[in-house]
């Protein structure tokens, strides 16, 4: 919303200028988003007068002219070709910031002769008109008067409506809150009733009053239609709307004065002389009906079942259906205009204009808004009439509209005419004004609590309680929080009083639950091992969802914020699938990401669960070197240390293989568990089926822990750290081999080797896996290298044989024999 200052005095008796208008504005909460001051971009800029202009000696189109000016004569290079002896026009000097061209002006020959200055385009100052040349002023304005004093130009103050205050949308409404907050006395001019002269020959019928409940309007015949005069073209150019004609411009002043929009049918392109109210047709007859307009031009309803259309003043054509207010002529037959929001083009104004009929209704905002969002349609009605217009002022806005259109258009008036009922005024409410200083702290008396009300039109009868009654223009206020929001509002916010909380001592430190806490660890130790964090929906698609084992009916989303994420997913890995194929997709194959987060296996209350997923796509770069280590079994380690780290028994997990649901591959993948009944963990390579279904090129490796079933490591919590316990003595390496069944697992090996002696085993490792001459079929030779940590003193050959025996015997056990 913009308004000229000059606009805003003639509803505000003041004296403040911009700065303190925009300043009083944000105190008063309307949120100033721009204060544009042309008269600071045009101080430097003056009227010149053209002595001589002769033909550059070096160039066919500029001109080297003689140039009267503020600073005294002055020769300038113009290529305008207007330019000629005698012409009064703007002069810039060096040194002057011109804003259409976005140069500040230096001193240099052009052509080989220096201009010193510049004569200026309306263009080149930013001023409406036409910029073929340069411009054309009168003669008998006097060199070096003031730029801005021959264009008028003044500060435009632009400002952010909210919502809820549609009054704003009137320089009106901005000049009764300003008079409210001190700035000034509201000198609102009333308006007259304009009595007519004879009945109206144009009747309105409502059939949609729940679109539009009140219709107010009349005839004026024998205007003269026109180009504006100045003042308005002015006033209009300064807030950036075109000044079209007399009685267009009349109604968007009244739009921008009061918040009050009008149309005007031009009546001898109406088709009878009734208007009917009503919602869109749809077509159902497959006859075509032919009507005439008054200049005997034919139009067709209907060729077959569809929706009428209509060509609207913006020239485009829009299709309208039966939740769309329609203005139609013709019996109520052809549509002319859509409800606040847009005339038709077959009723428009032009200079030929004669007679018209005004409009002033009242148009449902739900309504209007829906229609101009159905239709991708915006105007400054539909903007005004889907948040609310005064629904007062129907019969005032014709009144309005008559008595300029007759002071700028001449004519005869009709009587009014209104149709329907005006919708209820808002009701009046009980108001304690004590309330004022229990919610705001303001320490203010009854009578300055009164005057505020007032001052914004509100009817105020003091009692026990007070009864407060908001005007028909403030239909946002329901109760007492709002008319105490409008006093502090009003009084200031500066003015609220600055209260310090009590003192409640040292604040208390978060605690975070033992979840909390591992999902944290977990975040720092997946972070540490390169992986990225991946935030994903908590939906997925239904079909995706079933090929990780969900996609039941009771898990779908009811209003899912998009088609393909219609469903609880069952499991993070297929979001975590698509996110790598994303990046693959955009040139970063090798993705290493993790997420934490829900999955949702039923719609129980005991059906989420909180799952720590991995995943990685391993695209090692080719190399004349021996291959990579296999990454599945690098995918393993991470795992397992970010087990170890949440504090898992990793030492009584048991792996089992051939077990794993059936978006895992079969071969590749394995789970790790606390019993058959208690899986913690599955990973392992991810169904090239799967992938393919997801569109993502394998392989891919994953894992998925199941925090609820990882048990809290046993001891008491403290946060202090335990005792180092760092070994004073060497520790020792020895290594061994055996040889087991081919199907055995090795992890149970290492297993058993490092519980042969848990007081000096420290670690067991795999070295070397053989399978050949010198090991049985169906066997193979598995090398570890056995770490022991002395403890209280350096070990005896004799012990260090003894602890061998044992690791021996506990290999055997396994069903392991020592390879000889």
């Amino acid at each position: 919303m913009k308004f000229t200052l000059s606009w805003l005095k003639e509803h505000l008796d003041t004296d403040a200028d911009v700065a303190v208008v925009a300043d009083a504005m944000t105190m008063a909460g309307l949120e100033v988003e721009d204060v544009h001051d042309p008269i600071a971009a045009l101080a430097p800029f003056t009227v010149a007068r053209i002595v001589s202009a002769e033909q550059h000696p070096n160039a066919d189109r500029l001109r080297v002219c003689q140039v009267d000016t503020v600073d005294g004569p002055k020769e300038i290079v113009c290529g305008a070709p207007n330019a000629r002896a005698g012409l009064t026009t703007i002069y810039a000097p060096i040194g002057a910031f011109v804003p259409g061209l976005g140069v500040t002006l230096v001193e240099k020959p052009v052509r080989g002769v220096v201009s010193h200055g510049m004569l200026c385009s309306a263009s080149e100052l930013e001023l409406a008109g036409e910029s073929d040349g340069i411009l054309e002023l009168a003669d008998d304005l006097a060199v070096g008067t003031p730029a801005a004093g021959v264009f008028g130009a003044e500060p435009v103050i632009d400002f952010e409506v909210t919502p809820n205050r549609p009054d704003w949308l009137g320089v009106a409404g901005i000049a009764r809150d300003l008079a409210a907050a001190g700035l000034g006395q509201l000198k609102t001019p009333p308006i007259l009733p304009v009595p007519g002269t004879f009945p109206s020959p144009i009747t309105v019928r409502i059939e949609a009053p729940e679109m539009c409940p009140v219709f107010a309007g009349r005839l004026i015949r024998g205007v003269k239609n026109g180009p504006s005069p100045e003042w308005l073209q002015r006033r209009l150019t300064a807030i950036g709307l075109r000044s079209i004609s007399r009685l267009v411009d009349v109604t968007n002043l009244i739009a921008y004065d009061r918040c009050r929009p009008a149309h005007v049918y031009d009546a001898a392109k109406l088709v009878g002389t009734e208007i009917v109210v009503r919602g869109g047709h749809l077509a159902e007859s497959t006859t075509a009906v032919h009507l005439k307009l008054r200049d005997d031009t034919p139009f067709d309803k209907g060729d077959g079942p569809h929706r009428e259309h209509l060509i609207a003043l913006d020239g485009k054509t829009y299709a309208v259906d039966p939740t769309m207010c329609v203005i139609a002529d013709a019996g109520g037959e052809r549509p002319i205009g859509l409800g606040g929001v847009m005339g038709g083009e077959s009723t428009g104004c032009s200079d030929e204009t004669v007679d018209v009929f005004v409009e002033c209704a009242w148009f449902d905002p739900i309504v209007t808004a829906q229609t101009g969002r159905t239709l991708a349609l915006n105007s400054d009605a539909q903007y005004r009439f889907a948040r609310g217009v005064d629904p007062a002022s129907v019969a005032a806005g014709v009144e309005l509209a008559t008595r300029m259109i007759l002071d700028l258009c001449g004519g005869e008036p009709s009587e009014l005419v209104v149709t329907g009922q005006t919708p209820a005024a808002p009701a009046a409410f009980a108001f304690d004004p004590a309330r004022v200083a229990s919610l705001t702290g303001l320490s203010l008396d009854d009578d300055r609590i009164a005057e505020i009300l007032s001052r914004l039109g509100f009817e105020v009868a003091r009692g026990t309680p007070w009864t407060v009654t908001p005007p028909s223009w403030r239909r946002d206020v329901e109760g007492t929080a709002d008319l105490v929001e409008e006093v502090a509002r009003i009084e200031g916010y500066g003015a609220l009083p600055s209260t310090p909380l009590p003192d409640l001592g040292a604040p208390s430190r978060g605690v975070l639950n033992p979840r909390q806490a591992r999902v944290r660890l977990a975040r720092r130790a997946l972070a540490a091992m390169g992986y990225a964090e991946a935030v994903t929906w908590s939906f997925t698609k239904q079909s995706t969802a079933a090929l990780f084992g969900g996609g039941d009916d009771a898990l779908r989303v009811e209003n899912p914020i998009a088609a393909d994420l219609d469903c609880m997913r069952p499991s993070a890995l297929p979001n975590l699938i698509q996110a790598a194929a994303r990046n693959a997709a955009r040139g970063h194959a090798d993705a290493a990401l993790f997420e934490i987060g829900p999955i949702y296996l039923d719609d129980s209350p005991t059906g989420q669960r909180t799952v720590i997923a991995g995943l990685v796509a391993p695209r090692a770069a080719r190399h004349w070197g021996a291959a990579p280590e296999d990454a599945l079994f690098g995918l393993k380690g991470d795992l397992m240390a970010l087990l170890e780290a949440l504090g898992a028994p990793v030492a009584s997990l048991q792996l089992a293989q051939g077990q794993n649901r059936d978006w895992w591959h079969p071969g590749r993948s394995a789970r790790l568990q606390l019993g058959p009944k208690n899986v913690m963990v599955e990973f392992g390579a991810l169904h090239p089926r799967v992938l393919k279904a997801l569109d993502a090129d394998g392989p891919m490796l994953a894992f998925e822990i199941v925090l609820d079933a990882v048990p809290e490591p046993r001891g008491a919590k403290s946060k202090a750290r335990g005792p180092a316990n760092l070994a004073n003595l060497m520790p020792l390496t020895r290594d061994f081999a055996f040889v087991v069944e081919d199907g055995k697992a090795v992890g149970d090996l290492v297993r058993a080797v490092a519980g042969a002696d848990k007081a000096l085993v420290a670690g067991v490792s795999v070295f070397d896996v053989y399978r050949g001459a010198g090991v049985p079929e169906g066997m193979k030779s598995v090398a570890l290298e056995v770490s022991i940590q002395p403890v209280e003193a350096t070990l005896t050959e004799a012990e260090i044989e003894a602890l061998s025996a044992k690791v021996v015997a506990a290999a055997q056990k396994l069903g392991a024999t020592l390879r000889s």
